[in-house]
């Protein structure tokens, strides 16, 4: 597959992933003056193959600047793409595009309104972050592994949201998955308790600290895991050849010598309530790529955590409501309802 067939094949999977109209990729040229429309991948024929960055354009400002840009409202008459033959950006709707980090910019645009969102700009980020290996990188053949690998990975991260509605059951498949995903050899899920002074590890991939399928309880403070909890910062670690093992949950029997390891808060309602933890015996490379999904994959475990939350909600609030079915009532959105008036 030579560079501008992957590039082109990277673009038709970002389409597919956003529902996009278009995806067109920008690069430095030779001289790194000049940027160019290096490849692209529509839905119509509009665009402008091998096209010069326009200036005052969107993409123009995100390559200046070295932002993204969210645009679910685009307006012709205010803004310009810069792509399009001329014309042929009347139908766009929505915009997205981020910086490529060794230079351009990956841009997305639909022909719907608000097709875009925060979530999805840190998935775009992730794109952009493979375009930039795949630059940077010799051997390009290599980099053609992680797209199915990662994508696809998340693909069955999210049929796991809607597959299980049990929380035992989708824990469990879950960081099996994260296993099979990243490649390590260890992946665990503890939460916090209410009152915030310890934690429990409540699923992992291999029997390590769980009996019979019990909690393992143990104080806030123990091990990396805890620090976590007690922070609200991730860490990241690719180990060291001869460094001691990471305490992963503190200074547990029969736990492996782990030296790589990835522990993740997960938040709800800006809340740490959940530590992911991926543990490795060896050391390992951990690029931004890796890193990125496990963000991403992080996010549909506290977004399943968050549906789950409002579910348990709904049922202890639905004791208490009473259902009003037959005649007029007088609404204050500020007051209670006043019951009906009764004829006499």
């Amino acid at each position: 597959m030579t560079a501008n067939t992957l590039e082109k094949h990277i673009l038709s999977i970002v389409c597919s992933v956003f529902d996009a109209y278009s995806a067109v990729l920008f690069l430095p040229s030779e001289n790194g003056e000049e940027h160019y429309l290096a490849a692209s991948f529509s839905l119509g024929e509009g665009v402008e193959q091998g096209a010069m960055l326009s200036s005052g354009s969107l993409v123009d400002w995100i390559i200046r600047n070295r932002q993204q840009m969210l645009v679910p409202n685009f307006d012709q008459h205010k803004h310009k793409l810069g792509y399009y033959r001329e014309g042929e950006e009347a139908g766009i709707k929505a915009f997205m595009g981020c910086p490529v980090p060794t230079g351009g910019a990956l841009c997305v645009d639909s022909k719907r309104q608000y097709s875009f969102t925060d979530r999805d700009y840190k998935l775009l980020q992730l794109f952009a972050e493979l375009v930039s290996r795949q630059q940077a990188s010799k051997g390009r053949q290599e980099m053609a592994g992680d797209i199915p690998r990662y994508f696809a990975e998340l693909a069955v991260i999210q049929e796991l949201r809607f597959r299980y509605r049990r929380w035992s059951q989708f824990i469990q498949n879950y960081v099996r998955t994260m296993v099979d995903a990243t490649g390590f050899d260890y992946c665990a899920f503890a939460s916090v308790d209410v009152p915030g002074e310890s934690y429990c590890v409540e699923c992992e991939s291999a029997r390590l600290v769980l009996e019979n399928g019990e909690p393992l309880v143990l104080p806030v403070g123990s091990g990396i895991a805890g620090w976590v909890f007690s922070n609200d910062q991730p860490v990241i670690n690719e180990g060291l050849e001869g460094a001691p093992s990471t305490m992963l949950f503190g200074k547990l029997p029969g736990m492996p010598d782990f030296q790589a390891i990835i522990c993740l808060p997960v938040q709800i309602n800006k809340s740490t309530r959940g530590v992911l933890c991926l543990a490795h015996t060896s050391t390992r490379s951990i690029d931004e790529s890796l890193r990125s999904f496990v963000r991403q994959a992080v996010d549909h475990l506290a977004l399943f955590l968050e549906n789950l939350y409002l579910r348990v909600r709904l049922r202890s609030l639905l004791p208490q409501g009473t259902i009003h079915s037959r005649g007029p009532r007088r609404y204050d959105p500020d007051t209670a309802p006043v019951p009906p008036v009764k004829n006499s």
